[in-house]
């Protein structure tokens, strides 16, 4: 703005006088115009007077100093909004503005002395307009980015709190902060970072999940991405969105625990999808994602006490069970090289017989001894068996 004509002492005077009628009429303009403001706590529309009181005192000072800035104007309203927003969000804040505004442009110029005043006084009350409502947006948005940061470090505690294995209230109270709905089924995915940059990662994480209709909850720990996702994902669909919420993770495998009931049992998840992702290695040509129960044979292998119980209770315990037939053949058929007609041969019996035997043995495991992966899950499983027998642990 351009120097404009100083104004007289008995105008600026007469400014003075009027602040606290200004600011008492704004308040009045915005409890006849917006009804949620009347329903308003009463201290709380007290702080609103205050903070228009401060403006109006501000835009008087300026008026007096020209040379000064717009900060003496604007500095009531720079932490308004941090205020407000506890209450009333950003386009509520931007009406009350405007009903204030609408106040001074009726009220202010006729203070004036002359008609040069009254041009002077229209012009700053403009600039005046302007400045507020810029510094009130800016204001939510560095609220906003604090509530934004404040979320991430809760988020991440709750992630940490998931992979440790805590269930406690407070895990549930902060993850419900979030807007986690507790009952909704969780799932844990792990794997490598897409990118160093944290934004990225939240990016990539947020947009896929969001795409998906899915709620999120995702830390970045060290060298490894944790994202805990709601929902389920057991139908070919619902498996379709783990595929896609895999592409957010870097280069590598990306192992998904099981999906459990709700929040309060995803560290179960997480401690099977922690312990695939450390066992992956053993299978180089597993699919991206992974279940974590699919690697159970490399879990095994690698020491997992909660793998081999699953391979036990899931696939040697089973085929014990119904019989010695069924176990036996399922043995002959591993050992004899997965060769249908040499197992009916040293079992003596038809090789129908070995096929209605093996489609048994699928039906108790959800493993068919044909496939070769699934034959090298039920050779492990039987192993891990008789050597947990052996120990007296079955």
């Amino acid at each position: 703005m351009t120097d404009s004509p100083a104004l007289s002492e008995a105008t600026l005077d007469a400014l003075d006088r009027a602040s606290g009628r200004l600011a008492s009429a704004s308040l009045a303009a915005m409890e006849e115009q917006f009804p949620w403001f009347q329903r308003m706590p009463a201290d709380q529309r007290a702080s609103v007077l205050l903070i228009a009181q401060g403006g109006v005192a501000g835009f008087a000072a300026w008026m007096r100093d020209r040379s000064e800035a717009l900060r003496l104007t604007t500095d009531a309203f720079r932490t308004a909004p941090r205020e407000l927003s506890r209450w009333i969000s950003l386009r509520q804040t931007v009406e009350l503005v405007r009903a204030a505004l609408s106040v001074f442009e009726q009220e202010v110029p006729p203070l004036a002395a002359d008609d040069a005043e009254r041009a002077v006084l229209t012009e700053a009350v403009l600039r005046y307009g302007k400045e507020v409502a810029f510094t009130s947006a800016m204001s939510y948005a560095s609220a906003a980015e604090t509530r934004g940061a404040w979320d991430a470090r809760l988020e991440a505690l709750v992630v940490d709190g998931i992979v440790r294995g805590d269930a406690e209230e407070a895990l549930l109270s902060r993850a419900a902060a979030l807007g986690w709905d507790p009952g909704a089924e969780a799932t844990v995915l792990v794997g490598n970072p897409p990118s160093d940059d944290q934004p990225t990662v939240v990016y990539e994480v947020r947009s896929r999940a969001a795409r998906a209709s899915r709620a999120a909850l995702l830390s970045v720990q060290g060298s490894r991405l944790v994202v805990v996702l709601a929902g389920a994902t057991e139908t070919p669909d619902d498996a379709e969105v783990l595929r896609r919420m895999a592409d957010a993770f870097g280069a590598g495998p990306v192992v998904a625990g099981p999906t459990v009931a709700s929040l309060a049992e995803a560290h179960r998840s997480s401690a099977e999808a922690l312990s695939g992702l450390r066992a992956v290695v053993g299978w180089p040509a597993a699919p991206r994602p992974v279940r974590s129960a699919d690697l159970l044979p490399e879990r095994a292998l690698a020491g997992d006490p909660e793998a081999e119980w699953q391979l036990v209770d899931g696939i040697a315990r089973p085929l014990e069970e119904a019989g010695g037939a069924v176990l036996e053949t399922v043995q002959t058929y591993l050992e004899s090289g997965g060769v249908l007609e040499n197992c009916a041969r040293l079992l003596f019996v038809h090789p129908n017989t070995v096929r209605y035997r093996l489609r048994k043995a699928t039906e108790l495991t959800g493993r068919n001894p044909i496939d070769p992966r699934d034959a090298l899950v039920l050779r492990i499983a039987l192993c891990v068996g008789r050597l947990a027998r052996a120990r007296g642990l079955w």
